[in-house]
Formats: C-alpha cells, sequence, structure tokens
C-alpha cells in the first residue's frame, strides 16, 4: 500500500465517520447509524486508498476539505456497492 502512516489512518477514521453520515444522504436506504458510520469509515480507506492508487489530487487550499472530498465519495461507492449486494 506504499508508505501509509497510522496518522493517515486515524484521519481517514474520523473523516470517514463524518462521511459516512453526508453519503448516506446521497445514497438514501434503509440503513441505521452503524451502518452509515460502518460505510463511511470503509469509505474513507476506499476513497483514500483510490486517490493514492491513481494519483488523484484536488488542489482546493486546504487539505481537510480535499480529505472530506475523498472520504465522501469513497463513502458513496461503498454505500451504493452495499445498496447492491444487499
Amino acid at each position: 500500500m506504499g508508505n501509509i502512516q497510522g496518522r493517515d489512518i486515524l484521519v481517514w477514521v474520523v473523516l470517514g465517520i463524518i462521511a459516512g453520515a453526508i453519503a448516506d444522504a446521497f445514497v438514501p436506504g434503509n440503513g441505521n447509524l452503524l451502518t452509515f458510520l460502518v460505510a463511511g469509515i470503509l469509505g474513507a480507506f476506499v476513497g483514500g486508498f483510490l486517490a493514492r492508487q491513481f494519483n488523484i489530487r484536488l488542489n482546493l487550499g486546504s487539505v481537510f476539505v480535499e480529505q472530506m472530498i475523498i472520504a465522501v465519495i469513497g463513502a458513496i461507492i461503498v454505500l451504493v456497492i452495499a445498496r447492491i449486494i444487499f
């Protein structure tokens, strides 16, 4: 996975929790709090992993905003896949 540090993982988890709540608004379903929190955390990892793999840089001037957007996109991907499977 490259050069991922513990700080990166912690940031992905925190952003993932927030991202799951935001993503749930975009991908409505019958999930509960636990469902979108888990999807958000997984989505943060997915978004962070994909951004690193494809060398995606948003260059918005704010690292927090960039990471939040990536986490929300990853959470949306996870929720869409989860809704298709389940």
